[in-house]
């Protein structure tokens, strides 16, 4: 470990900080040393980090006082809060404060935020097109990562902004197709003809371990990554050919998504609603070939179905 950069890594045993957790420590020529943070050290996710190589640590976001630990010595930090634990834009913001600030304080040289855009920049709060949610916001889980950007510049933290989009993974969960009544398969989303940029989750990790290897050159830089940006009628053949059975597209209206009775229908129907018509703007900020040019290994969608057939196809046999 001596001579190693120690990188904090938030969200270690999530989706996005276990892709940098996993690509840093299986890296052929290790730059960096990894400090895994978790708030249950003890958990089966967190020991089989340890296996890895991960050294890991403990602290809370909503525990301000924890932070600093886990910033100690550290040269980076990976940065990323979930929306989805507790689904409060305004409880995210205090976390991303709570970072930022144990960021500063421990001297970081080189922070990447996980982040989004602010879609109320492209449909108002005043627009009537989608309901504003929780008083201030169109797409919460967006627009409190957005407006939690500026804590980071207010405490002088040098960082990377790392924009990510749609996660294919949930087509193994929240999005997957369903079986109808004809017992065959149907891809229901808000999206009608415009298309979806979507990407692996682990891509996220193995982006972010590719710009921490660039080092100081995009420090307040503004990266937005996609692995691909589809209609999903093309998704729909694409899981067809995958699964070996038809998937049909059945297009919804952004009305009809919200009014189905789940929770959070009214957050995602939002964000679907987003992707549609600020379809240009979105896919335009996530250019294909730079960011296969920062991450050549970013992975398309035909290329993420390949490997995954095995558990899509058990979801459904």
């Amino acid at each position: 470990m001596t001579g190693k950069k120690i990188i904090t890594v938030f969200g270690a045993t999530g989706r996005q900080g276990g892709g940098l957790v996993r690509a840093a420590l299986a890296d052929r020529d290790p730059t960096f040393s990894i400090r895994a943070v978790t708030r249950h050290p003890d958990s089966d996710s967190a020991q089989e980090l340890r296996r890895l190589g991960a050294d890991v640590v403990r602290a809370d976001m909503d525990d301000e006082a924890s932070l600093a630990p886990a910033f100690e010595h550290a040269y980076g930090a990976f940065l990323v809060t979930n929306f989805w634990e507790h689904v409060s834009a305004e409880r995210e913001k205090t976390q991303a404060r709570a970072l930022a600030r144990a960021a500063s304080h421990a001297g970081v040289q080189h922070a990447i935020w996980s982040t989004l855009e602010d879609t109320r920049e492209c449909v108002p709060l005043d627009d009537d097109r989608m309901p504003t949610l929780q008083e201030h916001y169109k797409v919460p889980h967006f627009d409190g990562k957005a407006e939690a950007d500026h804590y980071f510049a207010e405490e002088a933290v040098p960082t990377t902004f790392l924009r990510t989009t749609y996660f294919w993974e949930n087509l193994l969960d929240l999005f997957a197709p369903q079986r109808g009544p004809d017992g065959a398969l149907h891809l229901a989303y808000p999206m009608g003809d415009s298309r979806l940029s979507g990407m692996a989750a682990d891509d996220i990790g193995k982006t972010a371990l590719a710009i921490f290897r660039r080092g100081a050159d995009l420090i307040a830089a503004t990266i937005s990554i996609a692995g691909e940006h589809l209609k999903v009628a093309d998704m729909a053949a694409a899981l067809t050919s995958a699964l070996g059975e038809p998937v049909h597209y059945r297009p919804l209206t952004a009305a009809e998504w919200r009014a189905q009775r789940f929770t959070d229908a009214d957050e995602s129907g939002n964000m679907f609603q987003y992707y549609a018509d600020c379809e240009h703007r979105f896919t335009a900020a996530r250019d294909l070939v730079a960011v296969r040019d920062l991450n050549p290994a970013l992975q398309d969608f035909d290329t993420w179905l390949a490997a995954h057939r095995d558990r899509l196809r058990a979801a459904w046999a």
